[in-house]
């Protein structure tokens, strides 16, 4: 069994059914809108916490999933529902959602990018602060804004009713036990120095994304400090300085995105020197994105040769030979140090290699996407060109990356992308269902959030890495409402259509009935005659020609609704004008001819069949060479579904029903009855009803050789069919029938 694959716990699951299911487990519904906890509902924080983290995780990652109004009010009373721990995101949170929550005695509250929360959150956040122990503020860009109606309203209210303004007096006042403290992001213009200083002993600070040129205020922590996050802020030597006082320090994180913006700071030898002698308990360094002003590195005649080594003896990067032990996390990532021999850390983030590469999409998927899409970028030419050593856990990663940044266009490029190479079937035995099931939703989330080209392409090549329709069947309705959704759009790109038209038709090829009517319901029927319609105007015979007829075939068969819907979107008029625009092709003949089979197969359709026109078609189309027997035999069955209605059923004077069964015997007499086939039955019963009848010896005899010729090319797979589906009854009493025809009882014996 592979690792990934045990089954979800049954809280995970519980949890899961009960938010899928408020209404019919924790809640009803008052006055059919406000959903309302049951009276006799009492949930401890394990339970509580675990509900709201799961809601706003499907919130985000499952579009079938509705959000509710009122969610959050039902842990309003902590009297029945305990809240400790929670994790908010993005959009789903707005300020009364926070403030319905207010009673609660929360410990930790993550705030990640909840742009919708404004000042008026800052003031719920007072309610926890006798609580609070870890807080997470970031990317929430307006919670220190509030809206300001101006004085003296008269006509300037309609052109700009509320202005926004920075809230200047909030501070941590009275947050005795906050430890840890994420302001990443932090709108400029908040003084972090005042909004800080009220707090006694801060053990983790992070202020990724904000430049303060003063940072000595640190100091006031030295005793408590362990974790300093800076991404991203332009340092001078003050700050370092300052920075070397900091003794406590296990993290610092001084990191860069080196594409972002102008930096004058250089990192050189006598700071990383400065650094190693002062934090004497760094167990974490990240110093990606820096460029070095002087080389820091042994030359390669000192290096001591062998095993690479993480021993700080033997480092390649000289100041880091004063470190104690190995550091547990050095982050390197887009440095030129990564790609040095001696680097005295277990976990290393950087482009070298696969390990650096998954390492820094690990260290960095969360709050950092601008650094993560490059890691993967990274990962796909990995997958792409040399063989991906840790497979389970590059695909657990990009399968993370995806879900965190659905709406981050470069992730989902680039991990839609890595996705196809980490799924391909050379890698296809490590993967275990529930993993690829896990890949096939973030795939099919990306095809509902872009309309990007690029995205719905490699979302479309990764879903043909699966078998279909076994492994998207859990997604069916979601999987081919989608596939539709592209082939409907106006413009097209040529190679997504053609990747789309071929899944459709895999979709719908040995499938249950009821997911053909369903399918067909959603308008398949439609949009493959509207792609015929598109390619028959341009006069091209190309693969989404021949697919587009294919998928009707499949879908038509054993289905007479869109068999029905096939004739009632003029289906026959498009046929006739194709067989008439290409003569040639074979495979277009032999797909248009096995779905007008499925169409003669349903007795109330069968009288619209019944014109000169088609009937003349059909018959020329007995003599066909194309591909094989195919065509020729699907006309013939084709006709021998009309004969079975018997001559009253023959509404027309030419040509003569006597002329056309002639014509049919002929063409059956030319087959070699050794035929390998281009065709694949999932049940006989259409060619068996043919046999107990007197009506139309040919359409007797058609069956017959259609079974003989079945069961002696492929007994394997068709003599257990006919056994099953009792054709050999059938068989026996026909042997017996005065009218049957001496060559089709031989056949039968």
């Amino acid at each position: 069994k592979m690792a990934s694959d045990s089954p979800e716990s049954l809280m995970t699951l519980c949890t899961d059914y009960c938010l899928r299911n408020l209404e019919g487990t924790l809640c009803y519904l008052l006055d059919n809108e406000t959903l309302r906890l049951h009276p006799d509902i009492f949930l401890p924080s394990e339970i509580c916490d675990k509900l709201v983290n799961e809601y706003v995780e499907l919130v985000k990652t499952d579009s079938i999933f509705e959000p509710h109004e009122s969610f959050f009010t039902l842990f309003s009373d902590p009297r029945s529902t305990r809240l400790a721990r929670i994790h908010l995101r993005e959009q789903i949170v707005q300020d009364q959602d926070l403030e319905a929550i207010r009673k609660q005695d929360l410990v930790e509250l993550y705030l990640t990018n909840c742009e919708k929360l404004t000042a008026k959150s800052l003031q719920t956040l007072v309610s926890f602060s006798h609580t609070l122990i870890s807080l997470s503020l970031f990317g929430c860009c307006n919670i220190f804004y509030e809206e300001e109606n101006p004085g003296g309203c008269e006509d300037d209210c309609l052109v700009n009713p509320t202005r926004q303004v920075l809230v200047k007096d909030f501070t941590f006042e009275g947050f005795s036990r906050l430890r840890f403290l994420n302001l990443g992001r932090l709108i400029e213009g908040v003084n972090v120095e005042t909004l800080l200083r009220p707090l006694a002993s801060l053990a983790a600070l992070d202020l990724s994304g904000i430049q303060l040129n003063d940072v000595g205020f640190l100091t006031q922590w030295k005793d408590s400090l362990v974790s300093l996050v800076l991404y991203n802020m332009d340092l001078s030597e003050e700050h370092i300085q300052v920075i070397a006082q900091l003794r406590k320090l296990r993290h610092l994180d001084i990191s860069r995105d080196h594409l972002s913006s102008y930096y004058k700071f250089k990192l050189t030898r006598r700071v990383l020197n400065l650094f190693v002698e002062n934090l004497v308990n760094l167990t974490s360094l990240d110093i990606s994105g820096h460029t070095m002003l002087e080389n820091c590195t042994i030359p390669s005649m000192e290096e001591k040769m062998g095993q690479t080594s993480i021993e700080p003896a033997k480092s390649s990067i000289a100041p880091f030979r004063g470190l104690k032990r190995p550091l547990q996390f050095l982050g390197l990532f887009e440095t030129s140090l990564c790609r040095l021999t001696h680097i005295p850390a277990y976990k290393v983030s950087g482009d070298k290699n696969e390990e650096q590469v998954l390492n820094a999409i690990e260290a960095y998927t969360e709050h950092r996407p601008e650094i993560t899409s490059r890691a993967i970028n990274l990962l796909f030419d990995i997958a792409r060109i040399e063989r991906c050593s840790q497979l389970l856990r590059a695909l657990q990663l990009v399968i993370t990356a995806l879900k965190c940044h659905k709406d981050d266009k470069n992730i989902q490029v680039t991990g839609s992308a890595a996705l196809f190479y980490l799924t391909n079937s050379e890698y296809r035995m490590e993967q275990s269902v529930k993993l690829r099931r896990q890949v096939i939703q973030v795939v099919l989330n990306g095809m509902e959030s872009y309309q990007e080209v690029t995205v719905q392409r490699n979302c479309c090549l990764t879903l043909c890495n699966f078998s279909i329709p076994e492994e998207l069947e859990f997604q069916y309705r979601r999987v081919n409402e989608l596939l539709l959704n592209i082939l409907n759009q106006s413009r097209q790109d040529e190679s997504i259509q053609r990747i789309a038209v071929h899944l459709c038709n895999a979709l719908v090829c040995q499938v249950d009935n009821d997911h053909k009517e369903a399918v067909g319901k959603m308008g398949f029927v439609m949009t493959m005659l509207k792609l015929i319609q598109k390619k028959l105007a341009d006069k091209t015979c190309d693969q989404v020609m021949e697919f587009s007829w294919s998928a009707l075939w499949n879908i038509t068969d054993e289905t007479p609704d869109n068999c029905e819907m096939f004739l009632n979107y003029s289906g026959m008029k498009l046929f006739l004008e194709c067989l008439k625009e290409f003569p040639e092709k074979q495979e277009l003949h032999r797909n248009m001819l096995g779905l007008l089979g499925n169409v003669a197969e349903v007795k109330e359709l069968r009288p619209q069949l019944m014109t000169s026109q088609f009937i003349s078609v059909f018959s020329n189309l007995l003599e066909s060479k194309a591909d094989g027997i195919e065509v020729s035999y699907n006309a013939c069955g084709v006709l021998s579904h009309i004969m079975f209605d018997g001559p009253e059923a023959w509404g027309i004077c030419e040509p003569h029903r006597d002329e056309v069964v002639k014509r049919m015997w002929a063409a059956i007499q030319s087959w070699d009855i050794n035929s390998r086939r281009n065709i694949n039955y999932r049940s006989f019963e259409p060619i068996l009803r043919l046999l107990p009848q007197g009506i139309s010896p040919v359409s007797q005899h058609w069956a017959t050789w259609a079974l003989y010729n079945l069961v002696s090319v492929y007994p394997d797979k068709y003599c257990p069919l006919l056994i099953k589906e009792g054709g050999i009854p059938l068989l026996k009493d026909m042997i017996k029938m005065a009218s049957a025809r001496q060559e089709t009882k031989e056949m039968a014996r």
